[in-house]
């Protein structure tokens, strides 16, 4: 019996979650079994397990492979050479819906994660996990308002930590209406210029 090298077990692994991201999308979490995913694989149920201790594991894999796609958008945030915060912002939140638009794995990787999955029974504990960076974002978004009072680039009277909750609330409205949208809709053509608006409202006259 050939022993498998360390570069099969990964391609295997790698196999499992391309599969895993496939029937979540087509079919929905809730109605993919780890069967499912081992005949999509084209590995016997037992690798899987090898890989993966149940489903929810695996769902956490696809949406890991979402984050270093992300990574460049959440970079701009602490982008040094970026001076003004609300251009931070602002070109973080276009980074993200480029990538969005641009990536067809990232867009069935959140559209598994926004519409796709029901968070009960063994999924009960995922949400908070999965919430987990709106937080860090809101921390980040909150710093950076606090900066641009700071240097005076806020228009007057504005606070900087509704400012924060605010904009998460705007992605996260525009984040799900454009899941919800096919190609080409106006919504999805439109949001560049959204960004534009929402950030231009907060700036000092």
């Amino acid at each position: 019996m050939v022993r498998k090298t360390k570069a099969d077990a990964e391609q295997t692994r790698q196999l499992l979650i391309a599969a895993a991201r496939e029937m979540f999308h087509r079919c929905g979490v809730s109605r993919t079994s780890l069967e499912k995913i081992a005949v999509q694989a084209g590995v016997t149920r037992g690798a899987v397990y090898w890989h993966f201790a149940n489903k929810a594991e695996l769902f956490f894999a696809v949406r890991e492979e979402n984050q270093q796609m992300l990574e460049n958008a959440v970079a701009l945030l602490n982008d040094p050479m970026i001076d003004d915060p609300l251009d931070a912002i602002e070109r973080s939140l276009q980074e993200f819906f480029a990538i969005l638009a641009s990536n067809v794995l990232v867009q069935q990787t959140f559209e598994i994660m926004s519409l796709r999955c029901e968070y009960v029974d063994e999924f009960a504990t995922v949400l908070a996990e999965i919430n987990k960076p709106c937080f860090d974002l809101l921390a980040k978004l909150n710093l950076l308002y606090t900066r641009a009072a700071e240097k005076g680039l806020l228009r007057s009277g504005l606070d900087p930590e509704s400012l924060a909750h605010d904009t998460l609330s705007f992605i996260t409205g525009a984040f799900h209406n454009w899941l919800s949208t096919e190609p080409g809709d106006v919504l999805r053509t439109r949001v560049p210029a959204m960004i534009r608006s929402h950030m231009m409202l907060r700036r000092a006259l």
